[in-house]
């Protein structure tokens, strides 16, 4: 069976107005005006379809095309519809538009499934206008309470609950008893690899771990001119050399798919003419294996002991994030893979690097996710972008996919 492609490149192309930036991008923060647009085209369309909608407390967004039986549990599909602020048009989007064709698709074909299909667009998985990321799902599952999700605010003080009435999205459906049968999101790679390996599809095992780190070296703020080099504490120095020791400590982690990242540095006083007294910086650490974490961590606090002993500094270090590997349900994983060798595409299997609502997901639920390459792996940027050919190969492999699935009795 396959998808009508034109149609789905025209709906790309229709939401990616909503929260255009000058240079083709798109800005479409959770629950804003423009998120509003997104939300409620999906829904006018979901409904002239011929679909059933259910907005729950935090917002979340689902569409039902059901099946035969209605009692059984459904196949969730779908991503969710916020952006970084200059982002690309394709990120989330593309796995609820491409969810939408997969059941505009069936009705075209006159196809009814044993168990119902619900889409979903999931609110605020991005966490740039609201923290934390993956909001939606986590509430969802029942790893962030409602009311703290809804109680937070943005930086103009606005909070989740406000928004969601600003918007008309503060929802009412009860999802305390739903369970689906299983989980497939389809995503942009956001990443090189796909391209680089000249591979159409590809089947997503799991995603990496993250722990994320807030490290402080401390030493003494004194006259730059007056102060030799053999008798300072610059903390600054030390920073250098714990980001070049850390540096190489991830390119030894490359063959194991693990990622180290400095990504932010604030140096005190920061004056042109005075010695860095303190210098601050953040670590972030991604592997799939959790011993490897483990045993990376307790290399960072060797590195910077002897820094800090090196340097005569003093070092202080908070781990501020710390989420577990993702690994995928097997069965589910086999199904994607099926599919791809049924439509004839070539596959790898790969595990993300980002986090996704399907990482969430995953906890209580059989889940997997489906990648199509991105140009040049960018993403989170205004140039991302995807083939029409990508698009309708992602876009088949996840209906192939769901309606095997839905129709497992």
């Amino acid at each position: 069976m396959n998808v009508n492609n034109s149609r789905l490149l025209h709906l790309l192309d229709v939401f990616s107005q909503f929260g255009k930036t000058p240079l083709n991008g798109v800005t479409r923060f959770a629950l804003s005006n423009e998120d509003k647009l997104a939300r409620d085209y999906l829904i006018k369309l979901s409904k002239e379809a011929g679909f059933s909608i259910k907005i729950d407390a935090i917002g979340n967004i689902f569409i039902r095309r059901g099946g035969k039986d209605n009692q059984l549990a459904p196949i969730l599909i779908g991503s969710h519809g916020d952006s970084q602020p200059l982002g690309g048009r394709y990120d989330g989007i593309y796995g609820v538009l491409a969810g939408l064709e997969v059941l505009l698709s069936l009705n075209d074909h006159n196809i009814e499934t044993e168990r119902p299909i619900d889409l979903v667009m999931w609110t605020n998985e991005e966490g740039a206008r609201f923290s934390p990321a993956m909001m939606g799902a986590s509430v969802f599952i029942g790893n962030l309470s409602l009311t703290a999700a809804l109680s937070e605010k943005d930086k103009d003080g606005i909070s989740v609950e406000e928004a969601l009435n600003n918007i008309n999205y503060l929802g009412t459906d009860d999802f305390a008893s739903y369970h689906p049968y299983a989980v497939l999101e389809l995503h942009i790679e956001q990443g090189p690899v796909l391209e680089n390996n000249q591979t159409e599809i590809g089947v997503v095992t799991g995603a990496l771990g993250q722990n994320w780190y807030q490290i402080t070296l401390t030493g003494l703020s004194s006259h730059a001119g007056t102060t030799p080099m053999n008798m300072r504490q610059d903390a600054s120095v030390g920073m250098a050399n714990a980001i070049v020791k850390f540096n190489k400590l991830g390119l030894r982690e490359v063959v194991n798919q693990g990622r180290m990242t400095v990504g932010q540095i604030k140096l005190t006083p920061n004056s042109p003419n005075v010695i860095p007294g303190q210098a601050y910086f953040t670590l972030e650490v991604r592997h799939p294996n959790e011993q490897s974490l483990i045993n990376i961590e307790r290399k960072i606090y060797q590195i910077l002991n002897d820094i800090a002993r090196e340097n005569n500094l003093v070092f202080d270090i908070k781990k501020v994030v710390s989420l577990s590997p993702v690994k995928f349900n097997s069965e589910l994983i086999k199904t994607v893979q099926e599919s791809c060798n049924s439509l004839g595409y070539s596959w790898e299997y790969i595990v993300s690097g980002a986090g996704h609502d399907a990482c969430q997901l995953n906890h209580k639920f059989p889940t997997s996710m489906i990648f199509i390459p991105c140009v040049n792996g960018l993403s989170h940027n205004e140039a991302e972008n995807i083939t029409d050919e990508w698009c309708k190969n992602g876009a088949r492999v996840l209906l192939n996919s769901t309606v095997a699935l839905a129709n497992k009795i």
